[in-house]
């Protein structure tokens, strides 16, 4: 008996790692492809904010979406993130300022300050665009990111387009990492 469940066992573990490794792929792919085009919104997914300034990594994500704004992709900008421990900024309000700062007029940016995490934001962001009656985004995030946002927003009723960040090169890992996440997620544990 014991023997059926080590087997059974491993069975289970080589179709999860098999799983993870095809999805692992299926992002890559993604993370180099461009769909920016005309939507309702463009999504900011948050990253580090340091006392009100945000990190390298959210600043390129920001500088993006600015231009994609400026391009005419969307009238709106959503910004995403909560607070990560900081007492006194969030990182969707942080990208709010920034993007204020650089000419994007206040009421043309959306606020999502309270996930702690991609799932969380995704959801609230996901309630947002439904109460303003808004279908479609384009997604500026890392682009090994973007594979696994869209799948959630796209979970969620909406139309979804990915444009990553300019940046240099990716170690698997991310793409290792954004794949567990996703498995996780379609199996209902939010990570």
């Amino acid at each position: 008996m014991k023997w059926i469940a080590a087997i059974v066992l491993l069975l289970a573990l080589t179709v999860a790692a098999a799983k993870v490794n095809t999805v692992a792929g299926e992002i890559r792919e993604q993370s180099q492809v461009d769909e920016a085009r005309p939507a309702d919104a463009i999504i900011v997914l948050g990253a580090a904010e340091y006392r009100g300034k945000p990190s390298p990594v959210l600043e390129a994500r920001l500088n993006h979406a600015l231009l994609l704004y400026l391009q005419g992709k969307a009238p709106y900008i959503l910004t995403t993130g909560g607070a990560g421990g900081d007492p006194l900024f969030t990182e969707g309000g942080v990208g709010r300022a920034y993007l204020a700062a650089h000419g994007v007029p206040p009421e043309d940016i959306i606020v999502e300050n309270e996930g702690e995490s991609t799932v969380e934001s995704v959801v609230t962001v996901g309630e947002i665009m439904q109460r303003m009656g808004l279908h479609s985004c384009v997604v500026v995030s890392d682009g090994y990111h973007i594979y696994r946002v869209k799948k959630m927003l796209e979970a969620r009723g909406l139309k979804v387009y990915g444009s990553p960040r300019p940046s240099g090169p990716v170690s698997k890992w991310f793409y290792f990492r954004q794949a567990v996440g996703y498995v996780l997620w379609r199996v209902g544990i939010p990570v």
